[in-house]
């Protein structure tokens, strides 16, 4: 995946919520998380500035989930349920834009992603370290 900037448009999947984002390093920043909220999400986020996301409809129906510190904010469509973007709580001035609501954009594009060890939070001092990598490979 590229690391060039690019701006793209994104959706949940009812189509309610519709935003255009810009992602600074494009798609090379894509990342999951093990923390026990993102483990059960299971999205592949990318990196945009908190001010790099614009809501072009649908903002009525966004629902906020806020957990442990409360620093971290999770939206999802509150119509079908989709996470659309998250505030970092390792860096509240970004965001984590799910990939899957991207324009053209599937989470089984990136044939690697890194796993950032959320378990073990840099907020809490244990400073941003990879986890893993999640690999995908297409069955033949």
């Amino acid at each position: 995946m590229t690391d060039t900037a690019e701006t793209r448009d994104g959706a949940c999947h009812c189509g309610t919520v519709r935003f255009r984002v810009t992602l600074p390093a494009g798609l090379g920043s894509a990342r999951r998380c093990s923390c026990s909220y993102c483990r059960m999400r299971g999205a592949i986020a990318v990196t945009a500035p908190l001010d790099g996301l614009h809501i072009l409809s649908g903002a009525e129906a966004l629902t906020l989930y806020q957990f442990n510190t409360g620093t971290a904010r999770h939206w999802f469509c509150g119509i079908c349920g989709i996470y659309t973007h998250h505030q970092r709580r390792s860096n509240p001035a970004e965001l984590g834009v799910n990939v899957a609501c991207l324009a053209g954009v599937s989470p089984f594009d990136f044939a690697e992603v890194k796993v950032m060890d959320g378990v073990n939070h840099p907020s809490d001092g244990a400073g941003p370290r990879v986890a893993g990598v999640l690999r995908y490979e297409a069955a033949k």
